[in-house]
């Protein structure tokens, strides 16, 4: 399983993309604001989950700053407890053939689901909790060809070179 994406966990994501990309010349970015879920169960509970991503390149794999907009449960402060402050390395990313049985392999494995989410369009994902073993947490998901075309866009902007002013641009997620 080849890791496709890393992500932060961040107060804000147009900082974190902006101090990302002058450490280290990321980018550039692509900033989708509250994303919405048609439905998302965290822990077994079925919750909202309002958060919001910035995109960019590294090298040859992709970076996400990722946000919580809403108070409350989430993966995000699974790790990083609601009102302290902290922030930092949350996750990586894999591509998986079938997210529930990669789930159910992950918690063979003793990493359970710490979230499974669904967007309007049918997209599934979901983080396996591999903190207790590897420190982060573990997003599945299905490279169908919309999220294949996603990845590639952003891939194709970084080595365009996108000048400074364009930074940071604003999308819309589905």
């Amino acid at each position: 399983m080849a890791i496709r994406q890393i992500a932060y966990f961040c107060a804000d994501v147009r900082a974190a993309a902006a101090a990302h990309h002058s450490a280290y010349g990321s980018g550039p970015f692509f900033v989708a604001d509250n994303i919405p879920l048609a439905r998302c169960v965290h822990r077994g509970v079925e919750r909202p989950h309002d958060h919001s991503s910035a995109y960019g390149q590294w090298g040859e794999v992709m970076v996400e700053f990722v946000q919580q907009n809403n108070p409350g449960p989430s993966p995000f402060h699974d790790i990083y407890p609601e009102g302290s402050g902290r922030y930092g390395f949350h996750h990586v990313a894999v591509f998986v053939e079938d997210v529930d049985a990669a789930l159910a392999a992950f918690e063979a494995q003793g990493a359970p689901c710490a979230m499974r989410a669904e967007m309007a369009d049918g997209f599934v994902y979901a983080f396996a909790d591999t903190s207790a073993t590897l420190g982060h947490m573990t997003e599945l998901y299905t490279p169908r060809p919309s999220l294949l075309g996603f990845y590639a866009m952003v891939a194709d902007a970084a080595r365009e070179g996108a000048p400074p002013r364009d930074l940071i641009t604003t999308i819309r997620l589905r």
